[in-house]
C-alpha cells in the first residue's frame, strides 16, 4: 500500500507542475498577444470559470474517488460502476443548468452592470460553454483517481493544456481577442473530456467491469446513492469555492473600481506571485498520506519527522524565493514581457503579493497535515473566513490603492489564515514547531538581498542577483548551522533526480555537511 501510495503521489505531483507551467505559458502568451487592457477583461473573466466549473462539478469528483475505492474494496464492482453513471448524470445536469445561466443572466449582469464593461459580455458568455465538458472531464477523473490510475488524470491534464494553448494562440492572432482566449478553454475542455471517455472505454474495463447480469439497480437505489455522493461533496465544494474566493476575490473587486488595463497588470503579476505555491502544493500533496499513516500507528517520532521535512524542505526553498521576487519584481516583470514593458506597473503589486504567499505555503502544508490526520473541516472554516476578510478589505483597499490595495488584502488575509492552522496543526500532531529553522532560514533569506540594493536598477541587477544571491544565502545557512546531517542526507536523496547537476549538488551538500550540527 506504501509503494503505491507514494508511486501515485509522485504521478499527482508530475501532473500539478505540468497543469501549473501549462497555466502559465497560456497567461504569458496571452499577456503579450491581447496587450494589457484586453489581457485585464481575460484576468477578469477566468475567475468565474473556475467558479463555475466547481458549482457545476458539485465537489462530486472526490466522491467519485472514495466510494469507488471503497465499494471495490468491498468487491460491489457494480455498485462502483454505477457511481461513475449516477455522478456523471448528476454532473451534466448541473453543468448545462449552470453553463445557460452563466451565458444568459450572469454574464450579462457582471458586463453591464458589475463591470460596466460590454466588452467582458462574450468572454463571460463563453465560459457558459465550458461547464458541460469540464463536468465530464471531472467525473472520469474521478473514476481514474478511485481506481488509482492517475497517469490517465495526466493523460487528459495534458490533452486539455495543450489543445487550449494552440488554439488559444490561433484564434488570438486571427482577431478574435479575448474571446478566443476563452473559446480556446472552450475546446480544451472538450478534448479532454472526448479523451477521458475514450480512456474509459478502453481501458478501465478491468477496474470498473460491465455490471452482472443479476445487478438490479432501481431509481430508488440512484436516488439513494445521488444522496450520498451530495452529502459528501457539499463541504469539498464549499472548501474549494473558498479557496477560489482566496484566489480571486480581490481581481473580481479590482473589475468594479480600476479599468481593465490596470487589471491587466495585475493579471500579469499573480501567476508570478504564485510559483511558490507550487512547491508547496506538492509537498502538501505528498504529506497528507505519510501524516494520516503516522498518526494512525500513532508513531509520534515518525510524524515528528514527517512534519519537519515538510516545513523544512518546503520553507528552504519557498522563502528566499519570495523575498527574492519581492526584491527584483521590476526587473522579472520588464524581462518577462519586454514586448509589453507597461506590465512592469504591477511590480509593487508583485512584490506584496508574493510575501502572502509565503504564509499561505505555510497554510497549504498545515492544512493537509490537518487533514491527513482526520480533520478536514477546520481548514474548510478558515478558509471560509480567509474568503469572507479578503472580499472585506479587498472592498476598502482597492479603491484607496488599486492594485497594490489587492495585493495587500490577499496578504493580510493569508497571514492571518496562516497563524491559527500552523498552531492548530501542532496542537493536534502533538509535534514541536521548527522555529528555530524557519528563522535562521528568515534571517538568511533578507540578508542574501541586502546587496542587491547598491545595484543598478536595470536588467543587470537581476542577473547579478541570481548570481550573488544563492552564494550569500548558502554561506549564511552555513554560518547560522541551519541544517543537521540527516536534512544534508534528505537533500541527497532529492538531488539524484537532478541528472548532470547531482554530481555539483553533492559537492556542495558535502561542503556543507561539514559545517551542520549533529
Amino acid at each position: 500500500m506504501t509503494s503505491k501510495i507514494v508511486k501515485n503521489s509522485v504521478i499527482i505531483l508530475i501532473g500539478n507542475i505540468i497543469f501549473r507551467i501549462g497555466g502559465y505559458i497560456y497567461h504569458y502568451l496571452m499577456a503579450i498577444l491581447l496587450g494589457a487592457s484586453n489581457y485585464g477583461i481575460l484576468t477578469l473573466t477566468l475567475p468565474f470559470q473556475g467558479i463555475f466549473q466547481i458549482l457545476s462539478a458539485g465537489g462530486l469528483p472526490p466522491a467519485i474517488a472514495k466510494y469507488i475505492s471503497e465499494y471495490n474494496t468491498l468487491n460491489k464492482e457494480d455498485y462502483a460502476r454505477q457511481t461513475v453513471f449516477t455522478s456523471l448524470k448528476i454532473m451534466i445536469i448541473l453543468g448545462i443548468l449552470f453553463g445557460f445561466i452563466m451565458v444568459f443572466f450572469v454574464a450579462p449582469w457582471l458586463a453591464y452592470t458589475i463591470y460596466n464593461k460590454p466588452i467582458a459580455l462574450l468572454p463571460l458568455q463563453a465560459i457558459g460553454l465550458i461547464t458541460p465538458f469540464s463536468v465530464i472531464v471531472g467525473g472520469f477523473r474521478g473514476a481514474f483517481q478511485g481506481v488509482y490510475k492517475m497517469e490517465y488524470i495526466l493523460y487528459t491534464r495534458a490533452v486539455e493544456q495543450i489543445i487550449m494553448i494552440l488554439s488559444a494562440t490561433a484564434l488570438v492572432l486571427i482577431g478574435l481577442s479575448t474571446f478566443g482566449a476563452v473559446l480556446g478553454s472552450v475546446l480544451g475542455f472538450l478534448f479532454s473530456a472526448l479523451s477521458a471517455i475514450y480512456i474509459f472505454k478502453r481501458y478501465m474495463g478491468k477496474y470498473l467491469p460491465e455490471p452482472s447480469e443479476n445487478f438490479k439497480f432501481s431509481l430508488k437505489d440512484e436516488l439513494k446513492l445521488a444522496k450520498k455522493l451530495i452529502s459528501f461533496s457539499i463541504p469539498v465544494s464549499i472548501t474549494a469555492l473558498a479557496e477560489m474566493g482566496i484566489y480571486s476575490i480581490c481581481t473580481m473587486i479590482i473589475g468594479v473600481f480600476l479599468t481593465s488595463t490596470v487589471a491587466g497588470y495585475f493579471g500579469a503579476a499573480n501567476p508570478i506571485a504564485r510559483l511558490p505555491l507550487i512547491m508547496s502544493g506538492s509537498i502538501a500533496t505528498t504529506i497528507l498520506p505519510a501524516a494520516s499513516e503516522a498518526f494512525a500507528t500513532k508513531n509520534k517520532l515518525l510524524l515528528q519527522k514527517y512534519v519537519d521535512d515538510a516545513y523544512k524542505y518546503g520553507m528552504f526553498f519557498i522563502i528566499p524565493m519570495c523575498v527574492g521576487i519581492a526584491v527584483f519584481s521590476k526587473e522579472i516583470l520588464g524581462l518577462l514581457y519586454f514586448k509589453n514593458p507597461a506590465y512592469i506597473n504591477g511590480y509593487m503589486a508583485l512584490s506584496i503579493l508574493v510575501v502572502g504567499m509565503t504564509f499561505y505555503s505555510i497554510y497549504t502544508i498545515s492544512s493537509s497535515i490537518t487533514q491527513g490526520i482526520g480533520n478536514p473541516k477546520i481548514s474548510m472554516y478558515i478558509l471560509i473566513i480567509g474568503s469572507i476578510l479578503t472580499f472585506i478589505l479587498g472592498w476598502l483597499l482597492i479603491p484607496i490603492y488599486g492594485i497594490e490595495g489587492a495585493a495587500l488584502a490577499t496578504t493580510i488575509s493569508s497571514f492571518l489564515m496562516m497563524i491559527p492552522m500552523f498552531l492548530i496543526q501542532f496542537r493536534l500532531t502533538k509535534t514541536n514547531p521548527p522555529y528555530k529553522f524557519l528563522l535562521k532560514v528568515t534571517i538568511a533569506s533578507l540578508i542574501m538581498v541586502i546587496p542587491s540594493f547598491i545595484l543598478p536598477n536595470n536588467p543587470i541587477r537581476l542577473i547579478i542577483g541570481l548570481i550573488i544571491c544563492p552564494i550569500i544565502y548558502i554561506i549564511l545557512i552555513i554560518l547560522l548551522k541551519t541544517l543537521s546531517h540527516r536534512d544534508i542526507e534528505k537533500f541527497k536523496e532529492l538531488s539524484k533526480k537532478l541528472g548532470p547537476l547531482k554530481k555539483y549538488c553533492h559537492t556542495l551538500l558535502n561542503t556543507i555537511d561539514k559545517y551542520c550540527e549533529e
